[in-house]
């Protein structure tokens, strides 16, 4: 829309709207939201671990091709009755590295006899989870395992009813086979059909998960540790230390998968570029305050930090300002080692031999076409 037909619109909005209502609706980002619904039992392990491993570079596609949206992810895991649980929920979440610590203690086990409680995750997934209303919105939902459903449990919702509002919620259902099991391809062929999803088979271990080391992830993970100590955890004790625990996520992670690692900060590196993060799911002083996001002044003395606390006021605004203009400089050279990270691996997938599916292809793929609809 050209500038003078948006102020316009804005000034026709504002006559049938509070204005403030007029500029959000004006600035409103699209929004994509994936859901996985997992079976968690023990033959699903190969393909957890590579979930694992994957998670990030999946947020990366995702925002690769729709840089300006605003990306939440979530996790319905299921077993069984009988199990240590039936359902076990992450929520709908921008906080990535929530969900990506929650995804790391995920176990497989359980699972005795052969259906699972496919019914009710679904339905958790479909009619549980908080899926944004607004039309701009995509919602995918990936239903990922190797057994079909129970069909007797007289408690269950099935899952042709629950398929039926996802629809009128306007959620994609894909149906991910594990394996080759005959009786729940079928299932899950229906479900994908019902769900105007797609129908994707992988091997039980969810495939070769190609991880591919790059000259410049040692860099990427010391810039990106940089920028963390740049981060100013604010709020109630309970966010200030889940922000202070992510800050050194990275670390952490980087001693076991530096690839994955590195993955993590090129996700965070990008998402920069609109939120000023170097953490997600919020909590961070300096970029609440850089994103307009939060005003200094506005925090509540005993939810600042000690360190901001035993400062003057206009101290504290000063060491605000340093920390902001450190990181916007250590951002930039970051983005510029993540693009060169991005050019060496597309350039090994293009060299590198054709792989049979695997779990983070076929979703990655999957996703590109469903979120160009």
């Amino acid at each position: 829309m050209k500038p003078v037909k948006m102020l316009r619109a804005l000034v026709l909005a504002a006559t049938t709207l509070p204005f403030a209502a007029a500029m959000s609706q004006a600035v409103a980002r699209p929004v994509v939201e994936v859901a996985f619904v997992l079976d968690t039992t023990g033959s699903m392990s190969g393909l957890i671990e590579g979930a694992k491993r994957k998670i990030w570079s999946i947020a990366t596609s995702i925002l690769d091709n729709n840089p300006d949206a605003e990306i939440r992810m979530g996790l319905v895991a299921y077993r069984d009755i009988g199990d240590d649980y039936v359902t076990r929920t992450i929520e709908l979440t921008t906080d990535i590295q929530d969900l990506y610590a929650n995804l790391l203690e995920l176990r497989a086990r359980g699972g005795g006899d052969w259906p699972e409680s496919v019914n009710e995750a679904l339905d958790v997934a479909v009619n549980k989870l908080h899926w944004t209303q607004s039309g701009d919105t995509r919602r995918i939902v990936f239903l990922v395992g190797d057994a079909p459903p129970h069909m007797d449990y007289v408690q269950d919702t099935k899952y042709p009813k629950t398929l039926a509002v996802a629809r009128q919620k306007d959620i994609i259902v894909n149906a991910v086979l594990a394996g080759t099991a005959r009786d729940t391809e079928r299932v899950w062929r229906e479900i994908a059909q019902a769900g105007d999803g797609r129908f994707i088979a992988i091997p039980q271990d969810g495939g070769q998960v190609v991880v591919i080391e790059t000259p410049y992830d040692g860099d990427i993970i010391i810039l990106q540790n940089e920028i963390n100590r740049t981060v100013i955890p604010y709020g109630p004790a309970p966010m200030q230390k889940r922000t202070e625990d992510q800050t050194r996520q990275l670390s952490k992670v980087a001693a076991a998968a530096p690839a994955s690692a590195s993955d993590m900060a090129s996700y965070i590196n990008k998402r920069a570029k609109v939120s000023s993060e170097a953490v997600t799911g919020g909590g961070d002083l300096v970029s609440d305050v850089a994103a307009g996001r939060q005003k200094l002044e506005a925090v509540k003395e005993d939810e600042l930090p000690v360190a901001l606390r035993e400062l003057a006021p206009e101290q504290r605004m000063a060491k605000l300002e340093s920390e902001m203009k450190q990181r916007k400089a250590l951002n930039e050279k970051l983005a510029a080692l993540v693009k060169k990270r991005d050019a060496y691996v597309a350039a090994q997938h293009d060299t590198a031999k054709p792989a049979a599916s695997s779990f983070d292809r076929e979703v990655e793929a999957t996703l590109k076409a469903q979120l160009k609809r």
